[in-house]
């Protein structure tokens, strides 16, 4: 073999040397690639999952403190008569009664004005409610004019109502938040809006409450809603519902307050009223809850 040819062939081999490294660099790199991706795909799954709504967690000691039901260490007179109270209501929401009423399982529970305790009856009887076996609750904050619920049960205000009735939110499972309590779900009023008035009337409105009849026909739904009185929205949400309670404060609450505020409502509704604030003895600091039962137009 020449010289040429010698030089040549290694000229020859030094490419297929150089060939064959480039070839192995590449394999390489793209296994490390391949092993980036696969090692990033349980790390974008663990950060979706970080964007699920958090559960609401309950401080059941200061719930048992502020009067509300919560354990058995809750006040034994409150739970007896919200007993009472949700008997009526469960037997309206599922038994033969429900065959005559619209959206039977939904409830709307309201007052004449402002600070006559509607809230908190609202949360009791969600509470009270919870504790059967069978049986699921969902509250939620309808009063987006002066929202508390979240301030009631202590939690930061979340994404809720508004949210979803201004379509910011994608489905209505975005904004209802599961809590401590099993059968106790939570929908809170949300962020307030310049037309907050308007969303309660609007025919998203409608909408909702027809999806939470159908698509939960089995779970009780209340609705923490604004006072009648002066409040044209709070009318038109008894379209919606089934049965209503109207919580009247003892030594308070007008009769004549209390005519019109249930002349504004849909007379086909079941119609329940609460005598908060009652008081029975210096040690009941929360007083107690009569109730009186029956449909408007009876």
């Amino acid at each position: 073999m020449s010289t040429i040819e010698k030089a040549l062939a290694k000229q020859k081999l030094a490419q297929q040397e150089k060939l064959a490294s480039t070839t192995e660099h590449e394999a390489t790199t793209e296994n490390k690639v391949d092993d980036t991706s696969s090692t990033s795909t349980p790390l974008a799954t663990g950060h979706t999952s970080s964007n699920n709504k958090d559960k609401i967690i309950l401080n059941g000691e200061r719930l048992n403190e502020r009067g509300f039901i919560y354990s058995s260490d809750s006040a034994h007179h409150i739970q007896e008569e919200f007993r009472h109270i949700k008997r009526k209501l469960l037997n309206n929401a599922f038994g033969l009664a429900s065959k005559t009423l619209h959206n039977s399982n939904l409830i709307m529970v309201t007052s004449s004005h402002p600070n006559e305790g509607k809230t908190y009856v609202a949360i009791n009887l969600a509470l009270s409610i919870a504790l059967e076996q069978d049986k699921t609750v969902l509250l939620i904050d309808a009063d987006v004019l002066r929202p508390s619920l979240h301030r009631e049960l202590e939690f930061d205000s979340k994404k809720g109502l508004l949210e979803y009735l201004l379509a910011d939110v994608s489905s209505l499972s975005d904004i209802i938040y599961s809590t401590n309590i099993e059968n106790l779900k939570l929908v809170p009023a949300g962020k307030p809006h310049h037309l907050t008035n308007e969303l309660l009337a609007s025919e998203r409105m409608a909408n909702l409450a027809k999806e939470l009849a159908e698509r939960y026909p089995d779970r009780i739904v209340i609705f923490d809603c604004p006072p009648i009185i002066g409040v044209t929205e709070t009318p038109v949400l008894s379209d919606l519902v089934g049965q209503a309670l109207i919580v009247v404060e003892e030594s308070k609450t007008k009769t004549d307050d209390v005519k019109t505020a249930v002349s504004q409502l849909n007379s086909d509704i079941a119609l329940g009223l609460v005598m908060n604030k009652t008081i029975r003895s210096k040690k009941d600091v929360y007083g107690y809850y009569g109730y009186g039962y029956g449909r408007k137009n009876q």
